[in-house]
């Protein structure tokens, strides 16, 4: 059974989407919010498994809440939008997106990216006889999808794990730009090594909060590699 919070200030695309995607799709439920703080007391209230968030909304921006719902949870966020501009992009995944999608869509299509997003908030499959990998004070535990510094635990998204997932089990191994893509998003993903680049720096900026040293390697126009003996680390 999945919950989708649908935020849109569109009455069409709640009501529409509140038809088909539980006649697509029978384990679904659907609630919706016309507004940026409905949906912060709708998100608080539902405790839904994925968000579907406009950008453009007529209280609060689409950009705040999410970085609201950031502040205190990992939860899948689709940001939807009637402009596919490269910069507003960037921006919903530096804040923390997990998807992009622009308007207008198809309500298959869409579920199958709802779906996708929420087999990435899963464990993957292989980590169940996957070893954990530690590296200095830096522990992944794949069973649990737990990431600790210094002890400390890491709140990493499901894109940011998956992604942390695929270097640290492939570690002193270059990942090419097009295998991460398609290993964190599928083969047939419109993401890029832009976008992969902007969840790369999540996953750094908070490994640095906790005072870890950086175990993520940059290969210019690439890829990136997971290392096994970062400097600073005995």
């Amino acid at each position: 059974m999945a919950k989708i919070l649908v935020v849109d200030d569109d009455v069409s695309i709640r009501d529409a989407l509140s038809v088909t995607l539980p006649l697509q799709w029978d384990t679904v439920t659907v609630v919706t919010a016309d507004g940026g703080e409905a949906a912060l007391r709708a998100f608080s209230e539902q405790d839904p498994d994925v968000v579907l968030l406009d950008v453009s909304l007529p209280d609060v921006s689409g950009f705040e809440v999410l970085r609201r719902i950031r502040r205190i949870s990992d939860v899948p966020v689709l940001m939807l939008t009637a402009h596919g501009g490269e910069m507003d992009q960037v921006r919903g995944l530096e804040l923390g997106a997990d998807e992009y999608i622009t308007k207008p869509f198809g309500a298959m299509a869409l579920m199958a990216r709802i779906k996708a997003v929420l087999r990435r908030a899963g464990l993957p499959a292989r980590t169940r006889s996957a070893a954990d990998v530690v590296v200095g004070p830096l522990a992944v535990q794949f069973q649990s999808r737990r990431v600790t510094v210094h002890g400390q635990l890491i709140h990493l998204t499901p894109v940011e794990f998956k992604l942390l997932y695929h270097l640290a089990r492939n570690a002193g191994h270059l990942l090419m730009h097009e295998a991460l893509v398609d290993r964190v998003w599928g083969t047939e993903s419109v993401h890029t090594a832009d976008h992969l680049k902007v969840f790369i720096s999540r996953i750094r900026a908070k490994l640095d909060r906790a005072g870890g040293p950086s175990f993520i390697e940059t290969e210019r126009r690439l890829g990136y590699s997971f290392v096994h003996q970062p400097v600073g680390v005995d």
